[in-house]
């Protein structure tokens, strides 16, 4: 007699996978009897006492799996029963979509439906990450395009839809995705300014609202890493460098998405918790997408740091949780040195996730953990392409193959980016992993769909994505959120805020913009009042061959002469007052040019609607700083990467803002 799949989970994914669907009735399943909406259009239905179902396997009768009024648990066991192996294994891989114009499907045009079917009729693939950029309506429309191709599979699985994060400013491949249509809200690193659960829980919200109104379910996201190394590239989509901060918005971000702090209701979209842990404590901040940066060095006391903002996803019952791609040095777990592979191969660190913080939800790799690293990934003589990105590292000598064991076997359930299904059902045939184990991974990732609803109904309505996306008034919302998110570093006489009528010399702002908050626009510096700049925060190319390297902020970051930034504010502060907002993506040094701005906003994602709001004072910058800024890049270089604020002097200290005066 089979064991049935829920009694071999964890305790918290077992409580999850008997609860209902639809938590927010309180009810049971098996007692609900009102009619759920269902996707009546791909694929048959079946009408049993007088309520309807759909019929994905095309039997006939009202199979377990299909029966929404049964337990979550009921339907994942019978359903992982009927799953052949190929079945399970292609569960296991959580693809890349592909488009019509790009290999890693970052496209403006569309999916590439051939591709698309060879990913989820061929290799029984169910989860995929979107990177197109195109409208809410034509977004809606493409993943519905996918889920009828898996509605014509034999069981009728549906496809999970993944994104990176696409409500922001900063658009990195492999990190983040344009808006194109979605509300745009500042960097995370804007809200950790804000410091404010209320507010970080209602975008998040809206963000799951948009998602699953363009059949988008899962989130790769909240980043929980520790911004500790201030050259890092990745650290603008944190929560910045305080734990505490961090803990507290990343269990509201998590509860947002997901519907509430009781874990994942039917409305909600997955999140994915990320990267497990001590990501970012790179020396030179150096990341770990690139193999010049898989070392993260830590101690035991700089690990408790770095694991305590994951505390707050774990707290909203987080879903999803994504291990690092670097191989964590200098700590401990019980005593004993952590294994010197990535965390996505460590048993220790994903143990550490399942025992001692009772993680029950789905494990995913990071992309391309398992692929080869050759030559040409490891030290290019060319530009990379997508066919040499790799990141097995710590097990670079381990067949493609044993890699595979070892991730599972350490824990892992699901592989990101990688679509070779047959590996792992080589591995099972050949006796190194037990297909009982393999079935443990399937229903995790099956319960989520369950949980969902997207058996029942996959599939959403474009029209209803075209009003609902962006919407003005949320548009407006952000708009504010940005312009107040901004932290004002220096003010001298009181020179914020502009009123009405100031002469002002722009240096990248839209004059339109200006205008329209009531500012006179002079093309002559000398014939103005005040020279607004736009900069950002320096940055190097130090590895233009590596695919991400060459794609990332690396390298120094101070404002000096010759950086035309640098140059602007300080040629400008001879003629007149200069007034500097700096996108602060990293801790920028600007101790060379501090003393020529009177003014200095620093700010983590915004349009210049926002960014006068708050020079005038229309919205009133609130603010507070995430991170230190460092004195020098001396001291930069002296500070622990894996520490947080721990520079020497630093010019502005963690928490550092001003308020506007009145006008």
């Amino acid at each position: 007699m089979k064991t049935p799949i829920a009694a071999l989970l964890p305790l918290t994914l077992a409580a999850a996978a008997v609860a209902s669907p639809a938590p927010v009735s309180g009810t049971g399943q098996a007692a609900r009897t009102a009619q759920v909406a269902l996707d009546e259009q791909n694929g048959p239905v079946i009408i049993v006492e007088g309520l309807r179902f759909r019929d994905l396997d095309r039997n006939g009768t009202l199979t377990p799996y299909e029966d929404w009024r049964m337990p979550v648990a009921r339907r994942v066991d019978d359903l992982v029963q009927r799953m052949t192996l190929e079945d399970k294994a292609g569960t296991m891989m959580h693809g890349s979509l592909p488009a019509t114009d790009s290999v890693i499907g970052a496209s403006s045009i569309g999916y590439d439906r051939a591709g698309v079917e060879r990913l989820i009729a061929g290799l029984k693939i169910t989860s995929a990450i979107t990177r197109l950029a195109v409208s809410p309506r034509r977004m809606a429309e493409e993943n519905n395009a996918l889920q009828a191709i898996a509605a014509r599979t034999r069981l009728g699985i549906p496809l999970t839809i993944s994104s990176d994060p696409r409500h922001h400013f900063q658009t990195v491949v492999g990190a983040s995705s344009g808006p194109a249509g979605y509300s745009q809200w500042p960097e995370t690193l804007g809200f950790a300014a804000l410091r404010d659960p209320a507010l970080m829980r209602r975008f998040s919200a809206i963000a799951a609202r948009e998602y699953r109104a363009t059949g988008i379910h899962q989130a790769l996201s909240p980043q929980a890493d520790l911004f500790t190394e201030p050259r890092w590239s990745r650290g603008t989509g944190t929560f910045g460098s305080d734990p505490a901060v961090a803990r507290t918005l990343v269990q509201a971000y998590v509860a947002g998405f997901q519907g509430g702090e009781q874990g994942l209701t039917r409305d909600g979209v997955m999140a994915v918790v990320k990267h497990w842990v001590g990501y970012g404590a790179n020396p030179e901040g150096f990341d770990g997408h690139n193999r010049y940066g898989r070392i993260a060095a830590l101690d035991d006391a700089s690990l408790q740091e770095h694991i305590e903002p994951f505390k707050g996803a774990f707290a909203a019952q987080v879903a999803g949780v994504m291990p690092t791609y670097d191989i964590i040095t200098g700590v401990t777990i019980d005593g004993q040195p952590v294994e010197p592979v990535a965390a996505g191969f460590n048993r220790q660190l994903l143990d550490l996730l399942r025992t001692r913080y009772r993680f029950g939800g789905i494990i995913l790799s990071d992309w391309g953990i398992t692929r080869d690293c050759a030559r040409e990934c490891a030290d290019p003589t060319r530009p990379q392409g997508p066919a040499e990105i790799a990141m097995p590292w710590g097990v670079e000598t381990l067949s493609q193959r044993d890699r595979f064991v070892k991730g599972v076997v350490a824990g892992l359930d699901q592989f990101g980016g990688v679509e070779t299904p047959g590996v792992i059902i080589d591995a099972v045939r050949a006796g190194t992993l037990a297909e009982a184990r393999i079935d443990q991974s399937v229903a995790r990732i099956l319960t989520i769909k369950f949980q969902l609803g997207l058996f029942e109904n996959p599939v959403v309505d474009p029209e209803a994505a075209a009003r609902l996306v962006g919407a003005p008034a949320v548009r407006r919302e952000a708009e504010e959120v940005q312009a107040a998110a901004q932290v004002l570093l220096k003010n001298d006489g009181g020179l914020l805020p502009l009123r009405a009528g100031t002469r002002v010399y722009l240096s990248g702002i839209d004059g339109a913009a200006a205008r329209a908050h009531g500012l006179t626009v002079v093309d002559d510096p000398a014939q103005a009042d005040v020279a607004l700049v736009r900069a950002a925060t320096p940055y190097e190319t130090l590895h233009p061959l590596h695919f991400f390297g060459s794609r990332q902020h690396e390298g120094r970051l101070d404002l000096r002469p010759g950086d035309k930034d640098y140059d602007a504010v300080v040629r400008l502060a001879r003629i007149k007052p200069v007034v500097m907002a700096i996108f602060l993506d990293r801790p920028a040094v600007l101790t060379r040019v501090a003393g020529s701005a009177r003014a200095i906003i620093g700010n983590f994602g915004i349009g210049d609607d926002a960014l006068l709001a708050a020079v005038t004072g229309a919205v009133a910058p609130r603010g507070r700083l995430p991170f230190e800024l460092p004195r020098s890049m001396d001291a930069v270089q002296r500070q622990n990467p894996a520490h947080p604020d721990d520079s020497s002097k630093p010019l502005y200290a963690f928490g550092a803002g001003l308020s506007l005066p009145e006008k």
